[in-house]
């Protein structure tokens, strides 16, 4: 099914300015309501739509972690040896604030790690203590830190 047959011309129109940047107000859906010429209201219920449909988890803000002072990041390849060792491994890790990643992977010969985390810090002595406290808490003692170099493209995925 055409994604777009499941929305107005109008909820189109809010979708492509809220998969962005909102407006930097005090009154962000009012200013997308106006933009669209349609009433406060209809943004907002279009939002609690998408999130009791499942087309979203959740609406926030997103911190531009380079700005705050957090200049570092590493992804971390976890290897996990039985499923039922994920479940109880990345209910501990999804609930860590400096984890903004958590992803399940398929594994290859070569490369056994299937659990992948992306830690960021304020340094990478932050970075390194966070995965020791992790190893400690979860038993993991088989990973790789990747840590990144540069970033050279980051965006939100664009549907309209």
């Amino acid at each position: 099914m055409d994604i777009k047959a499941m929305f107005t011309d109008k909820e189109i129109k809010i979708l492509k300015i809220i998969q962005d940047n909102i407006p930097d107000s005090a009154t962000p859906f009012l200013d997308i309501a106006k933009q669209v010429g349609v009433q406060e209201q209809e943004v907002l219920d279009l939002i609690k739509k998408l999130k009791k449909n499942g087309f979203i988890r959740r609406f926030g803000a997103t911190l531009k972690h380079q700005v705050a002072g957090y200049d570092c990041n590493v992804m971390v390849a976890w290897r996990v040896d039985t499923e039922e060792k994920i479940e109880e491994i990345t209910n501990v890790l999804v609930n860590k604030q400096e984890i903004t990643h958590c992803y399940i992977r398929k594994t290859h010969e070569l490369w056994p790690y299937n659990l992948y985390t992306m830690i960021h810090g304020r340094c990478e002595e932050d970075c390194i203590l966070l995965v020791e406290k992790i190893k400690q808490e979860t038993g993991l003692s088989d990973f790789q830190l990747l840590f990144s170099d540069e970033e050279l493209k980051k965006t939100s995925m664009k549907y309209f």
